[in-house]
């Protein structure tokens, strides 16, 4: 995977279902993993290049669905959100509760 990020020359991207069990931070070559540091089910992670690390103001994992990151630009901050929705055929509880994180997460910007 870290020979595509580094062959499309992507400095930030985020995933969903890579498995690391460990918290924290992973490097990668020129770029670092980030994870969730206590033990979750939570397999949204964000890959970074080592030369925007410094723009990084917040990274914050808000669920097992949820993560988002906020980057230091230019003029004003970037935020990043990182989803996995749930399917079509799920729940409708299951997505209820889901668009009702997000709501939250975006309320959390203003």
């Amino acid at each position: 995977m870290v020979w595509e990020l580094a062959r499309y020359k992507l400095d930030l991207v985020g995933v969903h279902g890579v498995r690391w069990n460990k918290g924290g931070i992973l490097r990668a070559g020129n770029y670092i993993l980030l994870k969730r540091k206590r033990k979750s089910s939570v397999r949204n992670r964000i890959f970074l290049h080592h030369r925007i690390l410094s723009a990084v103001k917040k990274v914050e994992f808000v669920s097992d669905r949820m993560t988002y990151i906020v980057v230091r630009g230019r003029w004003c901050n970037i935020i990043i959100l990182n989803v996995h929705a749930p399917r079509e055929e799920k729940s409708n509880d299951s997505k209820r509760s889901f668009y009702e994180e997000l709501g939250q997460v975006f309320l959390s910007f203003s």
